[in-house]
């Protein structure tokens, strides 16, 4: 169950590593070809997103690392999921149902994640 673990909390990590780093440095000029949703939210919105992205990346990965809070990893999986069943909701709302594949795909592996981030309770 550990490795499992590390292996899909290593890849979510990177994933929303880079996601929420592009969301924290690029305009919204260079982000609209990519998230057209971000002109239908502040961005400082954006901004904030991109912020929690990087911090469950790294509450993924830290706390069971050094053996400091590592419940916290289950807390950082919990809020990324809340976060793609936010992004999901945004894009049905905007009728872009065919873009929720990979918002699909993540809730999918951070409920394993969830499920063995307990190794740790």
């Amino acid at each position: 169950m550990i490795v499992a673990y590390w292996i899909l909390a290593g890849l979510l990590a990177l994933f929303f590593l880079y996601s929420g780093g592009v969301k924290i440095v690029r305009s919204a000029d260079q982000l609209r070809p990519m998230m057209g949703w971000v002109d239908a939210v502040p961005l400082a919105l954006v901004r904030i997103i991109g912020v929690l992205e990087v911090l469950a990346a790294l509450g993924l990965v830290l706390p069971p690392l050094t053996g400091i809070a590592p419940g916290l990893a289950l807390a950082a999986a919990i809020g990324l999921a809340v976060l793609q069943l936010a992004a999901i909701g945004v894009h049905l709302r905007r009728g872009e149902a065919k873009l929720i594949g990979l918002n699909l795909v993540l809730v999918a592996i951070i409920a394993v994640t969830i499920w063995l981030a307990t190794v740790w309770l």
